[in-house]
């Protein structure tokens, strides 16, 4: 066998002559920073996510930080985020002089659990910030019920989840801020780093245009504080290419999730569990195994690629070892961190091949 974990290479290919075509057209129009392509495709995402607003970002990490930056989020504040995540969410928090509240998750999901949520909120707390991790949406009704409670804003790190629904409601609006990454390796991914947020709030998505320019709306004159942090217009129209077809590769992803669900269903791993409310778009595919590297390294000598997301909990990184959280601090995270493998996923892998992973695995 010679399965990838995934093959961008094969994702450019199948809409290669659209993909040309897009970046000759931004080429030959000689607009290269923001322009007519960055809007059209803030326009179309806007409308895909079910929000009023997107905003193109430089990649997703910005988004986070902007908007934090966009809700007066600093030095002396709180956050409360994931201790099972990539470490981009705590990363976003300490960018702006804050302090990450990590909160473990529900080990069915792994996604951040609400009910532990109440105990982390302090005086010193000012937003929440959840992952929809894997793909599949966090529980966000009861987290934004307890948000609203505590006056708290949700800003919501959406890297992984274009296109998931929450009890029928798409992701892209449903907390204050929604932040969205088009790294390469995402269900809509550019062809290089990319970013964005959607919001239903017209203030804050003002505020982050405004951020992402060097905090200015005319050239030359500065309101605050700002960055450069602009979407591409050659990324954007990649983006353009891709969007139309992200719900028919979601489709893909389920059938292959399908198939790993059906082929692995009599072996002892602990395989994802989906809510009835969730309807995940299958960014990842994460089963547990107490033997995970030994699993790892067979389906590796059988030709077989697969990842660990994450290999290392942020609490547990030398980067935040000032955070002085032993590694027992946050079992959960530690334990999902040895346990963890993602298989093959991706909208190009032939159902064939996910069916045969799943009689290696």
């Amino acid at each position: 066998m010679n399965v990838p974990f995934l093959d961008l290479g094969a994702a450019y290919r199948e809409l290669k002559t659209e993909i040309d075509s897009a970046i000759q057209r931004v080429l030959d129009s000689g607009w290269y920073i923001l322009g007519p392509e960055v809007e059209a495709f803030e326009a179309e995402w806007a409308a895909y996510c079910e929000a009023d607003h997107a905003v193109g970002l430089a990649n997703g990490l910005d988004a986070l930080i902007l908007a934090l930056r966009a809700l007066d989020i600093g030095s002396g504040d709180e956050v409360i985020v994931p201790s099972n995540t990539y470490i981009a969410t705590w990363l976003a928090v300490t960018a702006v002089g804050a302090r990450p509240v990590p909160v473990e998750p529900d080990p069915a999901t792994h996604n951040i659990d609400p009910a532990r949520i109440a105990d982390a909120i302090t005086p010193a707390t000012r937003a929440l910030l959840p992952v929809h991790l894997y793909g599949q949406p966090a529980d966000l009704d009861p987290l934004l019920a307890l948000a609203r409670q505590h006056g708290l804003p949700v800003i919501e790190d959406a890297a992984q989840a274009h296109g998931a629904r929450y009890k029928g409601r798409r992701i892209g609006a449903l907390g204050d801020v929604v932040c969205w990454s088009f790294y390469p390796g995402k269900n809509l991914g550019a062809l290089g780093d990319g970013g964005a947020v959607t919001t239903n709030c017209p203030d804050l998505a003002d505020r982050i245009r405004v951020l992402r320019n060097y905090g200015s709306r005319v050239k030359y004159k500065n309101e605050v504080l700002g960055e450069n942090s602009r979407l591409d217009p050659i990324q954007a129209a990649v983006l353009r290419v891709k969007l139309p077809h992200l719900d028919a590769w979601t489709d893909r992803r389920r059938a292959i999730a399908g198939a790993y669900a059906e082929g692995l269903r009599d072996t002892e791993l602990i395989l994802p569990h989906v809510p009835e409310w969730a309807d995940p778009v299958w960014h990842l595919y994460v089963v547990r195994s107490p033997d995970r590297d030994g699993l790892q390294q067979r389906l590796t000598a059988a030709g077989v690629g697969t990842l660990i997301h994450y290999p290392i909990p942020p609490h547990m990184q030398a980067a935040y070892a000032r955070l002085g959280l032993a590694p027992e601090a946050l079992p959960l995270a530690r334990d999902l961190a040895g346990e963890v493998l993602s298989l093959p996923m991706g909208p190009q892998l032939l159902l064939a091949d996910a069916v045969r992973v799943a009689a290696n695995v």
